[in-house]
């Protein structure tokens, strides 16, 4: 999951960047309006978190335009206010789910992988391939009934490949969507992560490389 902050309190910014990445979850920031239409229009985001008092382009107009022009992402809202009208504001402008500050940091990662359930209808929640099963709620991967531990880049990986559907997935896409932009675009960690990834779900080998391309699942 890759989720854009777009909040004007750098402090605050920052925090939820650093926690969202304890949690595997790739997070930009956008400091004002502005910069946040700019990255979302080059840059493809699972979920926005949007502060609704931005400066710049108003977080309402935002959130107006990413639903409009940019209807897979989702949007949480951020507001001091916590009044049922100003909610009913926010859904009304295109927002999927509310946040009134103070709130705790656990629940906007929870709400976050709760709108990553309900992804478009053509990917289902629960993503098999060949006796692989992969949970994303549950964070939880098994392979012909035995449960397979990995680790968080691990999980993000094996879920590209399986949303990817047979498709080859690059090592520059995995970068965007399981690192973020602070990756260096020369690191080896997708080859490394992909070569730890083979041995957690053993043998037969489910994962080809595509030379110069990246990586595919193929049923053995």
């Amino acid at each position: 999951m890759r989720v854009l902050i777009a909040e004007d309190e750098r402090f605050l910014a920052e925090a939820l960047q650093t926690g969202l990445r304890r949690e595997a979850i790739a997070a930009d920031i956008a400091l004002d309006g502005d910069e946040a239409l700019a990255r979302i229009a080059v840059t493809e985001y699972d979920v926005l978190v949007l502060d609704r008092d931005l400066p710049g382009t108003h977080g309402d107009e935002v959130a107006r335009v990413v639903a409009r022009e940019h209807p897979g992402v989702r949007i949480v809202m951020l507001t001091a206010a916590a009044r049922l009208d100003d909610k009913l504001g926010g859904f009304a402008l295109g927002a999927d789910d509310y946040l009134a500050k103070p709130f705790a940091f656990e629940e906007l990662v929870v709400r976050l992988r709760a709108l990553a359930r309900r992804p478009p209808a053509v990917a289902p929640p629960v993503l098999e391939f060949a006796g692989v099963t992969l949970d994303p709620f549950r964070r939880e991967v098994y392979r012909d009934g035995r449960y397979v531990k990995l680790t968080r880049k691990q999980f993000a990986v094996l879920e590209l490949l399986l949303r990817a559907d047979g498709g080859v997935v690059s090592a520059e896409t995995m970068l965007e969507k399981a690192w973020d932009e602070h990756a260096d675009p020369l690191t080896t960690a997708p080859r490394v992560t992909m070569s730890t990834l083979r041995k957690a779900l053993g043998e037969p080998d489910l994962i080809v490389t595509v030379s110069g391309a990246g990586y595919r699942l193929a049923a053995p």
